[in-house]
């Protein structure tokens, strides 16, 4: 049985509701976000494609950021943990968190200093998934 990449949750919320709202989960488990990439207008622009709102989300939390990379500097190619968030109707949304655990997995080696960085990580995303689950529908962002 193969090891899913992340977490997944479903969310009452209309897109933009839920990316404030994984934003706000995010931060509250100690990540920044780096990076965000539109995918509806990258497919749009690049290859003239219609999609639903899509958007990659480039989390890091610095402290673990830096420990990981201080032990294995190529587990910088793994950096940032990609959040997703998808519009899947007009009040209802998906959110998909990568997996630190299952990511960092595919260090050569798997030092003791980056397993502690792989579960804290995880635990964090953990308590993002958590924490959005427990949303009402239609709860606006603040």
């Amino acid at each position: 049985m193969q090891q899913a990449l992340g977490f997944e949750v479903e969310l009452p919320l209309a897109f933009d509701d839920a990316m404030s709202a994984t934003r706000d989960a995010l931060k509250a488990a100690g990540f920044g976000v780096l990076t965000e990439i539109d995918m509806q207008a990258a497919f749009k622009e690049k290859l003239g494609e219609e999609f639903r709102r899509y958007t990659i989300l480039g989390a890091c939390n610095p402290t673990l950021a830096f420990a990981a990379i201080q032990d294995d500097p190529a587990i910088g190619l793994l950096l940032p943990c990609n959040v997703t968030v998808e519009a899947t109707g007009n009040d209802s949304s998906r959110v998909r968190i990568a997996d630190p655990q299952m990511m960092l997995s595919a260090a050569p080696q798997m030092s003791a200093a980056l397993k502690q960085v792989a579960d804290d990580a995880r635990t964090r995303m953990q308590r993002v998934v958590a924490g959005l689950s427990q949303l009402p529908p239609n709860t606006a962002a603040k």
